[in-house]
């Protein structure tokens, strides 16, 4: 029987915890009756530096279930920091990982899915909605668009996947030698390789407390990812600059004939509009240079993607 770590990021999720950890515990104490998974499976929540109740709340969970662990962070990393900060801690002590998000929108029995399928030899199983049927209108088509225009530009992602998946524990030490500070966890894990498969799951809604991921963070995500995989703007803006050519030569050639036709007419309007356009493009390439240098600084500086301030699943094994 392998070991089973279920990571669990967690930014202040102090209302949806109690709730959630409830359900993971009691599946995994099942799993650990019926033989399924090893005695020392553990349920990880990682709190990523939560500015409500959500490390008490683990503390508390952890002192009266044993299945029930937790790290802390010393600041909020970010989602994608977290989880592999929860994988990190958890490597030397499971066999086999499972990522899901504390508010427990995927569904938790996709996880016996997963193990089965994981015991047919693939070493990444991702869990996929097999509808979105709890978003908004808006939520779908820009999902849709998000999954094409990352298809085109050659990341290979899997579709209606987000950070849901089963790891063995080799796929999760091949992840953790990607060093990149800018994380983007469903590019980068297809590119692994392994043997994959995917389950598919009904996605529910969010029983309590609020989603982490406004319209504001959702098209950060959007914009990291596509960043993270490609040099695509870059080579827009050499598009637009072509097309600003073009359209530049074609009014030169326009002013020409007019003039020569005597019909050339001093206009304010079209130098001031040929001037902010031009202008516009410009800085919009600045900005998207400008993003990869960025990102250049950040990973140069070599700087941590996490810092453990507390570790009970460490504590608590090295009592036993």
């Amino acid at each position: 029987m392998e070991r089973l770590m279920i990571v669990v990021p967690a930014y202040n999720e102090e209302e949806a915890l109690p709730k959630t950890l409830d359900i993971l515990g009691e599946l995994v104490e099942r799993l650990i009756k019926q033989k399924i998974i090893d005695i020392q499976s553990k349920v990880v929540v990682v709190n990523d530096g939560s500015s409500d109740n959500t490390w008490t709340v683990i503390e508390k969970f952890n002192k009266t279930n044993n299945v029930i662990t937790g790290v802390n962070l010393s600041r909020n990393f970010g989602n994608q920091s977290a989880i592999i900060a929860g994988l990190s801690a958890t490597l030397n002590f499971g066999d086999v990982f499972i990522t899901i998000d504390a508010d427990l929108q995927d569904d938790v029995g996709a996880i016996i899915e997963m193990l089965e399928a994981h015991a047919k030899g693939f070493d990444i199983v991702y869990g996929a909605r097999n509808n979105r049927d709890t978003d908004t209108a808006f939520k779908k088509k820009s999902a849709s668009a998000f999954y094409k225009i990352m298809k085109k530009i050659g990341v290979q992602m899997i579709p209606q996947v987000a950070d849901y998946r089963l790891m063995s524990k080799r796929s999760v030490e091949h992840l953790l030698t990607y060093k990149e500070k800018n994380l983007f966890l469903r590019g980068i894990v297809p590119t692994i390789g392994f043997p994959s498969t995917t389950v598919y799951y009904a996605r529910k809604e969010r029983e309590v407390g609020t989603t982490k991921y406004p319209l504001r963070k959702m098209l950060s995500f959007a914009w990291e990812g596509i960043t993270s995989f490609s040099v695509a703007p870059m080579q827009c803006v050499l598009a637009m600059g072509l097309v600003t050519i073009l359209v530049s030569l074609f009014m030169l050639a326009y002013t020409v004939w007019e003039y020569i036709s005597g019909e050339t007419i001093a206009g304010w309007s079209s130098l001031m509009v040929s001037i902010w356009f031009i202008g516009g493009v410009q800085l919009i390439g600045l900005y998207v240079i400008g993003e990869y240098v960025g990102k250049v600084f950040n990973e140069v500086k070599g700087r941590p993607r996490f810092i453990i301030q507390d570790n009970l699943l460490k504590n608590n094994l090295d009592k036993k």
